[in-house]
């Protein structure tokens, strides 16, 4: 197939070539009207048309008579578990859990947020939430009380669905004692939660709103899945705002179904029943797309993984599963196999196993640097594909589909835009750019189906965000820009949000933590370059005159302040102590200039600096304490 004709047919034929698509699709009731407009003139898919993805994602396969295929293969090195779960058994599970969630109350249109670890209860959840029309919105594990409450009182759930603990290789992270302490910190209360006990000997507090999730499923009658119209939220997921606040990313039904199928076939070349493995989490979008929904859509065996790339036990862990497994299609992020890289250099590990199952391995999540791709072809022997999209897209954007056909890799780039979005780099003024120029990376409207639909009450902040600044089109806040082949290179945020490991996190909340400490006068938290997980947090402060704390106090306080607020997700690990900040002459902190002192051998200095001096002073500091370049 050449991609070039099947894209552009995408781009000048959006309602046909997306009507053809939807009808892989199951409908309870098939969509007429292709592409209309919400009530807030946006762009919407199959507006009439009715379905179900719990639906799609189990009953349809065991109708097909694949029951007994397996679903999810859970792999869990930290508790030693493996458990084979088959179309049958998920059946079972998730349509229990939804009657159970029915008889709380729970009905069509409610909320329910779900903050669980790496097991198949979390799944259950996700599917018995959507099973039965109920939002669900997957708060990442890993996030503090601050952060969950935040998300409480900002989607106001029915219920929350938790578990007794995560685990952090061989550490207990408790879960219900962070729920408990987000519901006393948060406006909105919710009704029940639902605890799934692991029965590792952990403590769980005992509260009046409390529900055993075991009981609850065995004493709940098997429920059918209701259908839903296509443009239903089938979930909120929060995503780091530039202000410090979360964005509620609200994601359709139908769109989001239909590009998912798509994308299975034709970006990653997975054929139904093999086996697939997205090594993310659930609390993330990759968790979403790619752990729960599109493989089990594709009547794949989806692999959820509780584990770590290295220690647990080695860096070996991810080419056993591959091998173990039998996965034909893998994805992680670049910062996995760069820790499995530092680890074991010249790939021994991979020795001991037969790896001839892998057919691709993609990479996305952050931008992947050449030596990693290159170290990865080298070690793997199959094609490599780093690939770009959003947590706002919900699948990929760019990519070398190989489903349509593999193409040449440029290493540095995410290949070419994938059908339905047409990609293009726009300067300040909104035009187009030339090749080779960078400038914003925007999408020409509409998106295709699946991407955002609108931020949770919030249709304003998703206009300003993403709409207003180029007319027409779509601001991914990335910049980036196209070679003379059409190779599309994405060069990083233009805003103050970093990645950390695959993580969009916001400086400007960390910033605001740093702040508020007693003995801080002024600070700057920016990204750094970091070998391993491509981005880190920097923090540098100016203390307030007089200040009596030892610094290594305040350091250390300041990196607990985020701990707590943020939670470890965050990697905040390094603040400075400076005696000024480089200011524009209008006094505006320059956080850009601090980054590319760390990063960059040549860079710009803006002409509208305060003082110039002031460059060499950073870097003595940076050379003092090993930052970035200046090792």
């Amino acid at each position: 197939m050449n991609y070039q004709k099947f894209y552009q047919k995408s781009i000048q034929q959006p309602e046909q070539f997306w009507s053809d698509q939807a009808q892989q699709l199951d409908w309870f009731k098939t969509p007429k009207n292709i592409l209309s407009k919400d009530q807030y003139d946006y762009p919407q898919w199959f507006e009439d048309g009715q379905l179900n993805l719990s639906y799609l994602c189990i009953d349809k396969h065991i109708k097909d008579g694949f029951g007994n295929q397996n679903a999810i293969i859970f792999d869990s090195p930290v508790t030693n578990t493996k458990q084979h779960i088959s179309y049958n058994q998920l059946h079972q599970e998730v349509s229990r859990l939804a009657g159970g969630l029915q008889d709380l109350g729970l009905k069509k249109g409610d909320t329910c947020i779900i903050y669980m670890p790496m097991i198949p209860q979390a799944l259950y959840a996700m599917l018995a939430c959507v099973r039965i029309g109920v939002i669900h919105s997957v708060v990442f594990g890993g996030f503090a009380p601050h952060e969950l409450a935040i998300r409480i009182d900002d989607c106001k759930p029915k219920a929350i669905i938790t578990a007794s603990n995560g685990i952090e290789i061989k550490r207990i992270i408790p879960y219900k004692p962070f729920v408990d302490e987000a519901i006393a910190k948060a406006e909105n209360k919710p009704e029940h939660v639902i605890v799934f006990d692991r029965e590792l000997d952990v403590d769980i507090p005992k509260k009046d709103y409390d529900v055993d999730y075991k009981t609850l499923v065995e004493k709940s009658a098997s429920i059918e899945a209701i259908s839903v119209t296509s443009t239903h939220p089938s979930y909120i997921l929060y995503t780091s705002g530039t202000t410090g606040t979360p964005k509620g990313i609200i994601r359709d039904t139908g769109g989001y179904a239909t590009a998912l199928k798509f994308s299975m076939k034709y970006v990653y070349g997975v054929d139904e029943g093999d086996t697939f493995w997205a090594a993310s989490d659930v609390g993330w979008v990759v968790g979403h797309s790619y752990i729960v929904y599109a493989p089990l859509l594709n009547r794949n065996t989806t692999v959820l993984f509780e584990g770590k790339p290295i220690k647990t036990p080695d860096a070996s862990t991810f080419w056993r599963v591959i091998s173990e497994h039998n996965v034909k299609v893998m994805f992680t992020a670049p910062t996995a196999i760069r820790a499995i890289k530092k680890e074991d250099p010249n790939g021994d590990f991979l020795k001991q196993f037969d790896m001839s199952c892998l057919k691709y391995q993609f990479l996305a999540g952050e931008r992947c640097d050449v030596a990693t791709l290159k170290w990865t072809e080298n070690k793997l022997k199959v094609p490599v594909i780093d690939h770009w999209w959003q947590t706002e897209s919900g699948w990929p954007m760019l990519a070398n589909m190989v489903g349509v056909g593999l193409q040449d890799v440029k290493p540095g780039s995410a290949s070419f835009p994938v059908c339905g979005y047409d990609i293009q780099i726009l300067n300040e003024e909104g035009e187009e750019v030339e090749s080779s120029v960078e400038g914003y990376v925007t999408v020409k409207l509409p998106l295709p189906p699946g991407t955002l639909s609108n931020l949770w009450e919030n249709p304003d902040r998703f206009k300003t965000g993403y709409l207003d600044r180029f007319p027409g089109y779509y601001f991914s806040g990335d910049g980036g820009y196209k070679d003379e082949d059409g190779y599309v290179f994405i060069t990083g945020r233009v805003d103050d949000i970093i990645n950390v490991a695959g993580h969009r996190l916001s400086t400007a909340e960390m910033e605001e933590i740093v702040a508020s400490h007693k003995s801080v006068a002024e600070c700057a938290v920016f990204g750094v370059h970091c070998e391993l997980k491509g981005q880190k947090p920097l923090g540098l402060v100016v203390l307030k005159s007089g200040e009596v704390l030892e610094n290594e106090t305040i350091q250390k306080q300041i990196i607990q302040d985020v701990r707590n607020e943020i939670g470890a997700v965050a990697s905040f690990r390094e603040v400075l102590v400076v005696n000024r900040l480089p200011k524009t002459r209008s006094g505006k902190i320059l956080r850009k200039l601090l980054r590319n002192i760390a990063d960059e051998k040549q860079f710009n200095i803006p002409s509208t600096i305060d003082d110039v001096a002031i460059i060499d002073e950073i870097k003595t500091i940076y050379q003092t304490h090993n930052i970035g370049i200046h090792k």
